[in-house]
């Protein structure tokens, strides 16, 4: 894996001139308007990137992005790679190992998820302050590589409390209502039943999906801190459960596009 990761920097260190952002950001679905927010110094799309995995969901576009948001450097995935394309989970969080190479030292994740939490709406904005792995295996299974972590990653922190206190404040300072909870990662590429969403619910977790889990694990691996924010797209509060497709998630995120991108972009312009 260093060898893969060491090509992949070099190639898209030649391509960017050495540009060195300190921030990565991880689109999620329907929510890659925020590039429109970053002043862009180069876009690389996945399949000239080498070792990249390409994204086959709609809604990801595919394109590791370069320039500056909130007067940081920043580096943005637009279009994330999921464990239910197939890839592995060394596939799926390699993009994260690149972005520690190239000096990035927070990770910020976003994600459209099914709510459980009976206090959530649809369009509900929530800050991630924990989350549970309910994924078939985790992305640091296998032989430990010191350089890029240790053995044992510490969890107990996965989204840095700092990062979570900044975000609400920021939406306080806004008038943006949002939430803080748990975030439940599974596979996919299904929708819960109403049985599992019964069951996440209980086990502790305030809404669910399909992705940022693994990336976050390998952030922490790697050092980073981490700071998480999802947008609510659909409900599977126990009796309210709704029939949902993959279009309309994207159609509801979009409608929160703009209040999530003025989090994040003054979220940056602050840390």
């Amino acid at each position: 894996m260093l060898e893969q990761i060491e090509s992949t920097t070099k190639s898209i260190c030649d391509e960017t001139k050495n540009f060195k952002p300190e921030i990565g950001i991880i689109l999620g679905t329907g929510l890659g308007g925020l590039v429109n927010e970053i002043t862009v110094a180069y876009a690389l799309p996945y399949n000239e990137i080498p070792n990249f995995p390409v994204s086959t969901v709609q809604g990801h576009s595919g394109k590791l992005i370069f320039g500056e948001l909130g007067g940081k450097k920043v580096v943005a995935m637009q279009g994330r790679f999921h464990f239910y394309e197939g890839y592995s989970m060394q596939q799926v969080t390699f993009p994260v190992r690149v972005m520690k190479a190239l000096g990035v030292k927070t990770l910020i994740v976003s994600n459209a998820s099914g709510g459980m939490n009976p206090t959530f709406q649809v369009g509900e904005i929530m800050i991630i302050n924990d989350h549970i792995n309910l994924f078939p295996t985790n992305p640091l299974i296998g032989k430990n590589i010191e350089q890029l972590g240790p053995r044992f990653p510490d969890m107990s922190e996965a989204y840095k409390k700092s990062y979570v206190e900044l975000g609400k404040q920021i939406a306080k300072e806004n008038n943006i209502k949002v939430s803080e909870g748990v975030y439940a990662g599974l596979s996919g590429p299904c929708f819960e039943t109403p049985a599992e969403y019964r069951y996440i619910w209980r086990i502790g977790a305030d809404v669910v999906g399909m992705s940022t889990v693994p990336e976050v694990m390998v952030a922490k691996h790697s050092g980073m801190d981490c700071f998480g924010i999802s947008i609510v797209t659909d409900l599977g509060v126990e009796g309210v459960v709704q029939n949902v497709s993959h279009e309309e998630v994207q159609h509801i995120a979009r409608g929160q596009e703009p209040k999530m991108s003025l989090i994040v972009k003054e979220f940056i312009r602050r840390i």
